[in-house]
């Protein structure tokens, strides 16, 4: 696999094809600008996160605090970054029915000859 150098990570646009299949800005979760920030600046905080890259200045620093969580967001792309960890790290939605799948025996209805309604011609 060849690595790449700082250019080509700050070159490359950001994609989440898994969770935004249609990216950031179709979603409805982000804003313009905020999708224009994470696809521009997405792939360096991702490479900085997994040390791929180093951080060269205090900017850089401060967004692997925020990724880390050790300090609050305070930049556009610190707060564009911790909504989309926040998005993508969320608990799934169960069903509202319940854990398992409905069966036909849950649908059955207690018939009595009773009730049953003959109509005739």
């Amino acid at each position: 696999m060849a690595t790449m150098n700082r250019d080509q990570i700050t070159k490359k646009t950001f994609n989440d094809f898994k969770n935004y299949p249609y990216g950031f800005a179709r979603s409805g979760d982000f804003s313009i600008r905020e999708s224009e920030l994470l696809s521009k600046h997405g792939s360096l905080i991702a490479a900085l996160i997994n040390g791929d890259a180093e951080p060269m200045s205090a900017e850089e620093q401060s967004m692997l605090a925020v990724a880390r969580g050790e300090k609050a967001a305070e930049s556009p792309i610190e707060k564009a970054w911790s909504k989309y960890q926040a998005r993508i790290n969320r608990p799934k939605v169960g069903s509202m029915y319940g854990r398992s799948r409905y069966t036909d025996e849950a649908f059955e209805v207690a018939s009595s000859d009773d009730d049953d309604l003959v109509v005739e011609d």
